[in-house]
Formats: C-alpha cells, structure tokens, sequence
C-alpha cells in the first residue's frame, strides 16, 4: 500500500510532520519511517529495540526520527500511536464522539476547519508558493481543472480569474478537460485541484498538459502520491481526516483560501491593470441581482 494511503493509520499531528519531511530524511531514517508508515497499526507493541531490528536501523535512528516528528522520544510516539489506535470513532472527524451533543459536533467542525488553515499556512512551503504565483502572472492562459467537489473549488478559481479578463479556462467534463488541456502551449499553467493526489482523470489531464509544455501547479495533502510525481510546484494543504477519500469540507475550505490568495496577489502584482475589467464585470452581472 502507498505512503499516502497509509497515513490515515497515523495521528493527525505526525502525519503532517510525515508528510512534509519525508523526501529530507537521510537513508537510514527513512527506513525508520517506512517501517513507522507500513506498520502504523502495531508500533506501539514494539520495543524500540524490535522496531529497530524490524525496520533495519538503529535505535538511534528511531530516537532520532521520533524527534523529527516532534515527539520527546519513542515512549511518547508509542503512546500517540496507541491512543489513536484504540479510538472508537467511526466518521471523518477524529475528535467527534457518538454522544457529543449537537451544539459540540458544530465547534468540532468549525475547529477541524480552522485548524486545517493554520496547518497549511504553517506548512504551506513559502517557495513553492512564490513560483505558483509567478507561474500564474507569466501564463497565457489558464487551466484549472479538478473532480467531484474538488471541481467546486476549480470552477471558482476559473470564475475568479475570468472575471478580471485572464484567460481562463474550466470544465467539469473530464473529456472536455483533456481537450483544453490538449490545446495548451509552453507559457501556460495548469492549476490541478486533488486532495488525495491520485484522481486518475486529472493525472490524464496532466499529463496532456505536460506533454504541451504547460507548467502544471498542484494543489493537494500528499505531497508523496503519483499526481505530485508529475506536477511542477506543488502546494501542499494540511487537512486531516480518518480516511484519505474522507469527504470533509476543511479540505476544500484550505484549497479555496490557498486560491484566494493567489487571485489577490495576482491582482495587486498587475498594480490596478484588471481594475476596470472587475468593475465592468461586477456591474454587468449585477443585472441578476434583486
């Protein structure tokens, strides 16, 4: 089983430290955290000498990744993993028990969905993010393309930029996808939306797009998953839930605002150059408004 469909076995705070680090790990830590990722589920009955022995490393290396993923040592990683594993709860959101009242499960989506954004801001790789940016300021066109309620987050993308007068373009048809993708060229962008990084449509589109010269920019919480392995700039959001496919909307909440962000900086880099277009945009739709 892949890296990113075993980390749902992993608690929320170490899988997002596994996540981010794991390409910067030295050979024998990765061995560590290969094992820690494959047998997530029986960690916490190993010694740290049997974990060693099992994962081919030293217990130094355990001691040392433990710390990498912000624990003080192995004894405190062992207890993280077992509380997660005994945990009962049978829907997305970890922290939500059967008996919670309802007015309890409302703050616990709200803070799943707050914490998503202070994660991926935390996590969001600052250089990455500059060359998205840039990527999208020197593009003549635009793709934004996505699946399911990953499409939702495409299609407002494509809207926000459309209605400054870039060039954008969106379908939610995967053929009609692979089309525009088809007719883009080497100073254009690809902004695919993919939480879990392994949608196979989008992997066509892109690597349509790839073969045209298009810079593909991916938006997604595994960085380790096949879409990542094609894509050029990857922006990574740090939403966690039980399942990998889990619907829940943080995930969606932390593309959105990553979008956002991009469209405004988009904006103040083009000094007031797209001012008129939102506002004949702006007025002209207003016709629909009561």
């Amino acid at each position: 089983m892949s890296m990113e469909m075993q980390l749902e076995h992993m608690p929320h705070s170490c899988a997002l430290q596994m996540q981010a680090m794991y390409t910067t790990l030295k050979k024998a830590e990765k061995k560590a955290a290969d094992y820690l990722i494959n047998h997530a589920k029986g960690v916490n009955r190993l010694s740290i000498q049997e974990f060693a022995l099992e994962a081919g490393c030293s217990e130094a290396t355990v001691v040392r990744l433990s710390k990498k993923l912000g624990y003080e040592g192995f004894p405190e990683l062992k207890r993280d993993f077992a509380a997660y594993e005994n945990s009962s709860e049978i829907h997305e959101y970890g922290n939500i028990l059967d008996n919670d009242a309802p007015l309890d499960v409302m703050r616990k989506v709200f803070e799943a969905s707050v914490q998503g954004l202070v994660d991926t801001l935390n996590m969001l790789d600052h250089d990455s993010y500059t060359r998205a940016l840039q990527s999208l300021i020197g593009s003549q066109r635009i793709l934004f393309c996505g699946l399911g309620d990953a499409g939702a987050v495409a299609m407002e993308a494509h809207l926000r930029f459309l209605r400054i007068g870039v060039m954008s373009l969106h379908s939610a048809d995967p053929d009609t996808q692979l089309i525009l993708a088809s007719q883009l060229q080497k100073h254009d962008t690809v902004v695919a939306i993919s939480h879990s990084g392994r949608s196979r449509q989008i992997m066509d589109v892109v690597k349509v797009a790839k073969d045209r010269g298009a810079t593909v920019i991916l938006l997604t919480n595994f960085p380790v998953s096949p879409l990542s392995k094609k894509s050029d700039i990857i922006l990574q959001t740090a939403v966690f839930s039980k399942n990998i496919t889990g619907e829940i909307m943080s995930k969606r909440i932390t593309a959105l605002c990553i979008i956002e962000s991009l469209y405004i900086n988009f904006m103040l880099h083009a000094k007031g150059s797209f001012a008129e277009t939102l506002r004949v945009a702006n007025e002209t739709i207003a016709i629909n408004k009561l």
